[in-house]
């Protein structure tokens, strides 16, 4: 829900985060504890502005409050970083978590199947999010983590999220966040984008050809919830040198097996 926009919240161009309406106070704060507490922090106030779409004053004021009630923690020195009362909600939600346990464990399953490092990991405002990563025998390792944040339109992940999406709202995403490259394969127009994502919705998944992360190939399965939405995928990292695209693709019915045993499970 957009809330009321203030001459402040006016004048906020020039960031490159999200929409310069970041929408009412409840979006302004959830926005700045995501962007305070991503990989990396402690993070500077300007940078989580910018990351969170909301004017600098603004987020020094909620970021203040956010501090005072435990949420997040000030190095007194203008960077923000997870604080306990995050920590320890995070905690709760992720130990002893059934739908968390259930999702490691058809990774882990799919994982020895296949021998390569497999994710799930969901849309998270503009950006997908990892939950799970489970490492594949290689030696070589793509450079992926829990909690890593990626592109919509460069991985085969988010074009599996991106592919649930009308194309209204694939328009206003891509005019909040531009396709930017990766790579020099990366797609970075909008209609080579549609043709993408139509050919993933043919197919039932998506393929990443070094598009996010030169040397690293991925196919993704959607995921749904219990609605049938598309909240994420699974997929499949794999090292370009060590398997060809073809048989990538060949393990995409193995893959789909894991996407529908998780259906549901994300609401």
């Amino acid at each position: 829900m957009a809330g009321i926009e203030t001459a402040e919240d006016s004048q906020t161009g020039g960031h490159g985060g999200r929409s310069s309406n970041a929408g009412n106070a409840t979006d302004k704060a959830l926005n700045l504890l995501e962007a305070a507490s991503a990989p990396g922090y402690p993070h500077r106030l300007g940078d989580i502005a910018t990351t969170a779409g909301v004017p600098k004053a603004s987020a020094h004021r909620i970021l203040q409050n956010l501090v005072a009630t435990g949420f997040l923690a000030s190095d007194g020195a203008g960077s923000y970083s997870p604080g306990p009362r995050i920590r320890a909600l995070a905690a709760r939600i992720t130990q002893g978590c059934e739908e968390d346990q259930v999702m490691r464990a058809e990774l882990e399953v799919l994982g020895r199947r296949i021998g390569h490092t497999v994710h799930m990991g969901v849309r998270t405002g503009d950006v997908v999010t990892l939950l799970v990563k489970v490492s594949g025998p290689n030696a070589v390792q793509d450079s992926s983590r829990v909690g890593q944040q990626l592109a919509l339109h460069t991985t085969a992940i988010g074009k599996c999220v991106l592919s649930g999406l009308g194309d209204a709202e694939l328009t206003e995403l891509v005019r909040r966040s531009g396709l930017p490259s990766r790579t020099q394969k990366s797609l970075t127009d909008l209609t080579g984008l549609r043709t993408e994502l139509a050919k993933v919705r043919e197919q039932g998944f998506a393929l990443d050809d070094e598009e996010n992360e030169p040397g690293v190939r991925c196919l993704a399965v959607p995921v749904r919830d219990a609605k049938g939405a598309v909240v994420g995928a699974v997929n499949v990292s794999t090292i370009a040198f060590l398997e060809t695209r073809e048989a990538l693709v060949g393990w995409a019915d193995t893959v789909r097996t894991t996407a529908e045993a998780l259906h549901g499970l994300l609401g």
